[in-house]
């Protein structure tokens, strides 16, 4: 008989948790809602939310809204949005992630105290996703936004470097990158950095990666737009090469059962409870 465990410690984090009640509990007012980009880097549940009657729009949209709610995801967003809804008389429901929200205000004071001198404030982080936006934003677009280790090489290290890190992003690889850092910096130079890492999410990873090996077989449900997804995701796939990562269960190929007496199903911050549930129940159903 086959074995499934759903790992305990997969599911939304708190800050997507919020930004989900948040808008449920506007919702079940009757009163229309609308949200600034995908309130969570998932289909499925975007869907969900849909079918309640929450509205997605992009930045391009909310400047022809007047008078309306919008939520803003856990993401954050940059101060221009926050300008343009006071101009527009746009009340904002405001579900940015406490961590996220934390990390906005130490580079905006950064910035505020450098932006007469010759330094580099330097996020790592993926270019253009939400929450790098907004935390580019607090620095007039004047952040350095760097991908991966490999980009280090490009900065400029006769000048002070100060670096931050999306909340999601890899704790090991920031680690390398700090090292890079500090044996290339100038010796006039400063180089300050700060570990901006959410810990609810580095932490998954040695938790997820124990999982993984437990189990003949890993099902990993994510958006295929998340980012800490994709790391998460890449973690098992180097522990258990049988991980596979798929949006629901319409996606499972059952020849992946042959020969499998457990399976694991995990997922990202952005994975709600009752689609990995989903994903357990069809291969139960494969059992019949």
């Amino acid at each position: 008989m086959l074995q499934i465990e759903i790992d305990h410690g997969s599911g939304f984090c708190f800050g997507v948790t919020t930004a989900i009640q948040k808008a449920e509990e506007e919702l079940a007012k009757g009163n229309t809602l609308y949200c600034l980009g995908d309130i969570v880097h998932n289909g499925m549940e975007c869907d969900r939310l849909r079918q309640m009657g929450l509205v997605t729009i992009d930045h391009s949209q909310l400047s022809q809204l007047h008078n309306v709610k919008v939520l803003l995801r856990a993401h954050g967003e940059p101060p221009e949005t926050y300008a343009m809804a006071r101009r527009n008389g746009i009340e904002i429901i405001d579900a940015t992630c406490p961590v996220v929200l934390q990390l906005q205000k130490k580079i905006k004071r950064q910035y505020d105290v450098e932006k007469e001198r010759p330094s580099s404030i330097v996020i790592f982080g993926k270019k253009g996703h939400a929450e790098v936006l907004g935390l580019v934003g607090q620095t007039q677009s004047t952040a350095v936004v760097i991908e991966s280790f490999d980009e280090v090489k490009r900065l400029d290290f006769s000048r002070d470097i100060y670096l931050y890190s999306q909340t999601t992003k890899s704790l090991d690889e920031f680690h390398r990158i700090i090292d890079y850092i500090q044996s290339h910096i100038s010796p006039t130079a400063t180089f300050r950095s700060f570990d901006t890492i959410c810990r609810s999410v580095a932490n998954r990873m040695p938790n997820i990666s124990q999982f993984a090996t437990r189990h003949d077989l890993i099902l990993f449900v994510c958006g295929r737009k998340s980012s800490n997804g994709r790391v998460l995701y890449s973690e098992c796939l180097r522990v258990n090469p049988n991980t596979h990562l798929i949006e629901g269960p319409d996606e499972i190929d059952p020849s992946w059962l042959d020969g499998i007496h457990t399976v694991g199903i995990c997922g990202a911050t952005s994975t709600p409870k009752w689609l990995m549930e989903q994903c357990r129940d069809a291969l139960k159903d494969y059992e019949l």
